[in-house]
């Protein structure tokens, strides 16, 4: 080096590294934890989703129903609702199952309908649904249907669960 040039020290080169490796590491832990929140979040909308579609079309079904099963029923079935239609006089009957999902405890709530004791079409209304009577259940008492619907989703720290309660009045037939 001649005189009067400058170059950096060793001390300053190492007190730069220093300083940059702690910012990249607060930006590596500021991006991850974003990944994790919004996995999170992902996780609980779906849960959410799935409960609300649950609440739906059973509160749906429900209103229309002039017969109303909850009691009795052999597993995996969950809710038999039926009714005739004002304007056709079709008769209905919607029935609702719980049925085991790949890989788990948790089930898949199926609604089944016919219309004039036709052929069944079924469609998927919830997943990720915990089965337990004291997480998922459906009651009749005062003329009002009572479905309390709890939904899991997510593995691990990662776990969202979301419980309602829809009260639907079937009506009078």
């Amino acid at each position: 080096m001649r005189l009067g040039e400058r170059g950096f020290t060793t001390i300053e080169l190492v007190i730069a590294l220093t300083i940059m490796a702690m910012v990249s590491g607060a930006m590596a832990t500021a991006t991850f934890q974003v990944f994790r929140c919004t996995e999170r979040s992902s996780n609980h909308m779906t849960a959410v989703c799935q409960v609300q579609n649950a609440g739906y079309w059973i509160s749906r079904d429900a209103q229309r129903a002039q017969g109303l099963t909850t009691d009795d029923l052999t597993p995996p079935d969950f809710l038999v609702l039926s009714w005739t239609d004002e304007n056709s006089g079709d008769i209905y009957q919607v029935t609702y199952t719980l049925e085991d999902m790949s890989g788990g405890e948790l089930k898949k709530l199926l609604r089944s309908q016919s219309v004039n004791g036709g052929e069944n079409a079924t469609m998927l209304v919830a997943q990720y649904i915990e089965a337990g009577s004291d997480k998922t259940s459906c009651e009749f008492t005062g003329n009002t249907l009572i479905l309390t619907v709890t939904a899991t989703v997510g593995s691990g720290s990662q776990v969202e669960t979301e419980t309602r309660t829809c009260r639907a009045v079937p009506r009078s037939g």
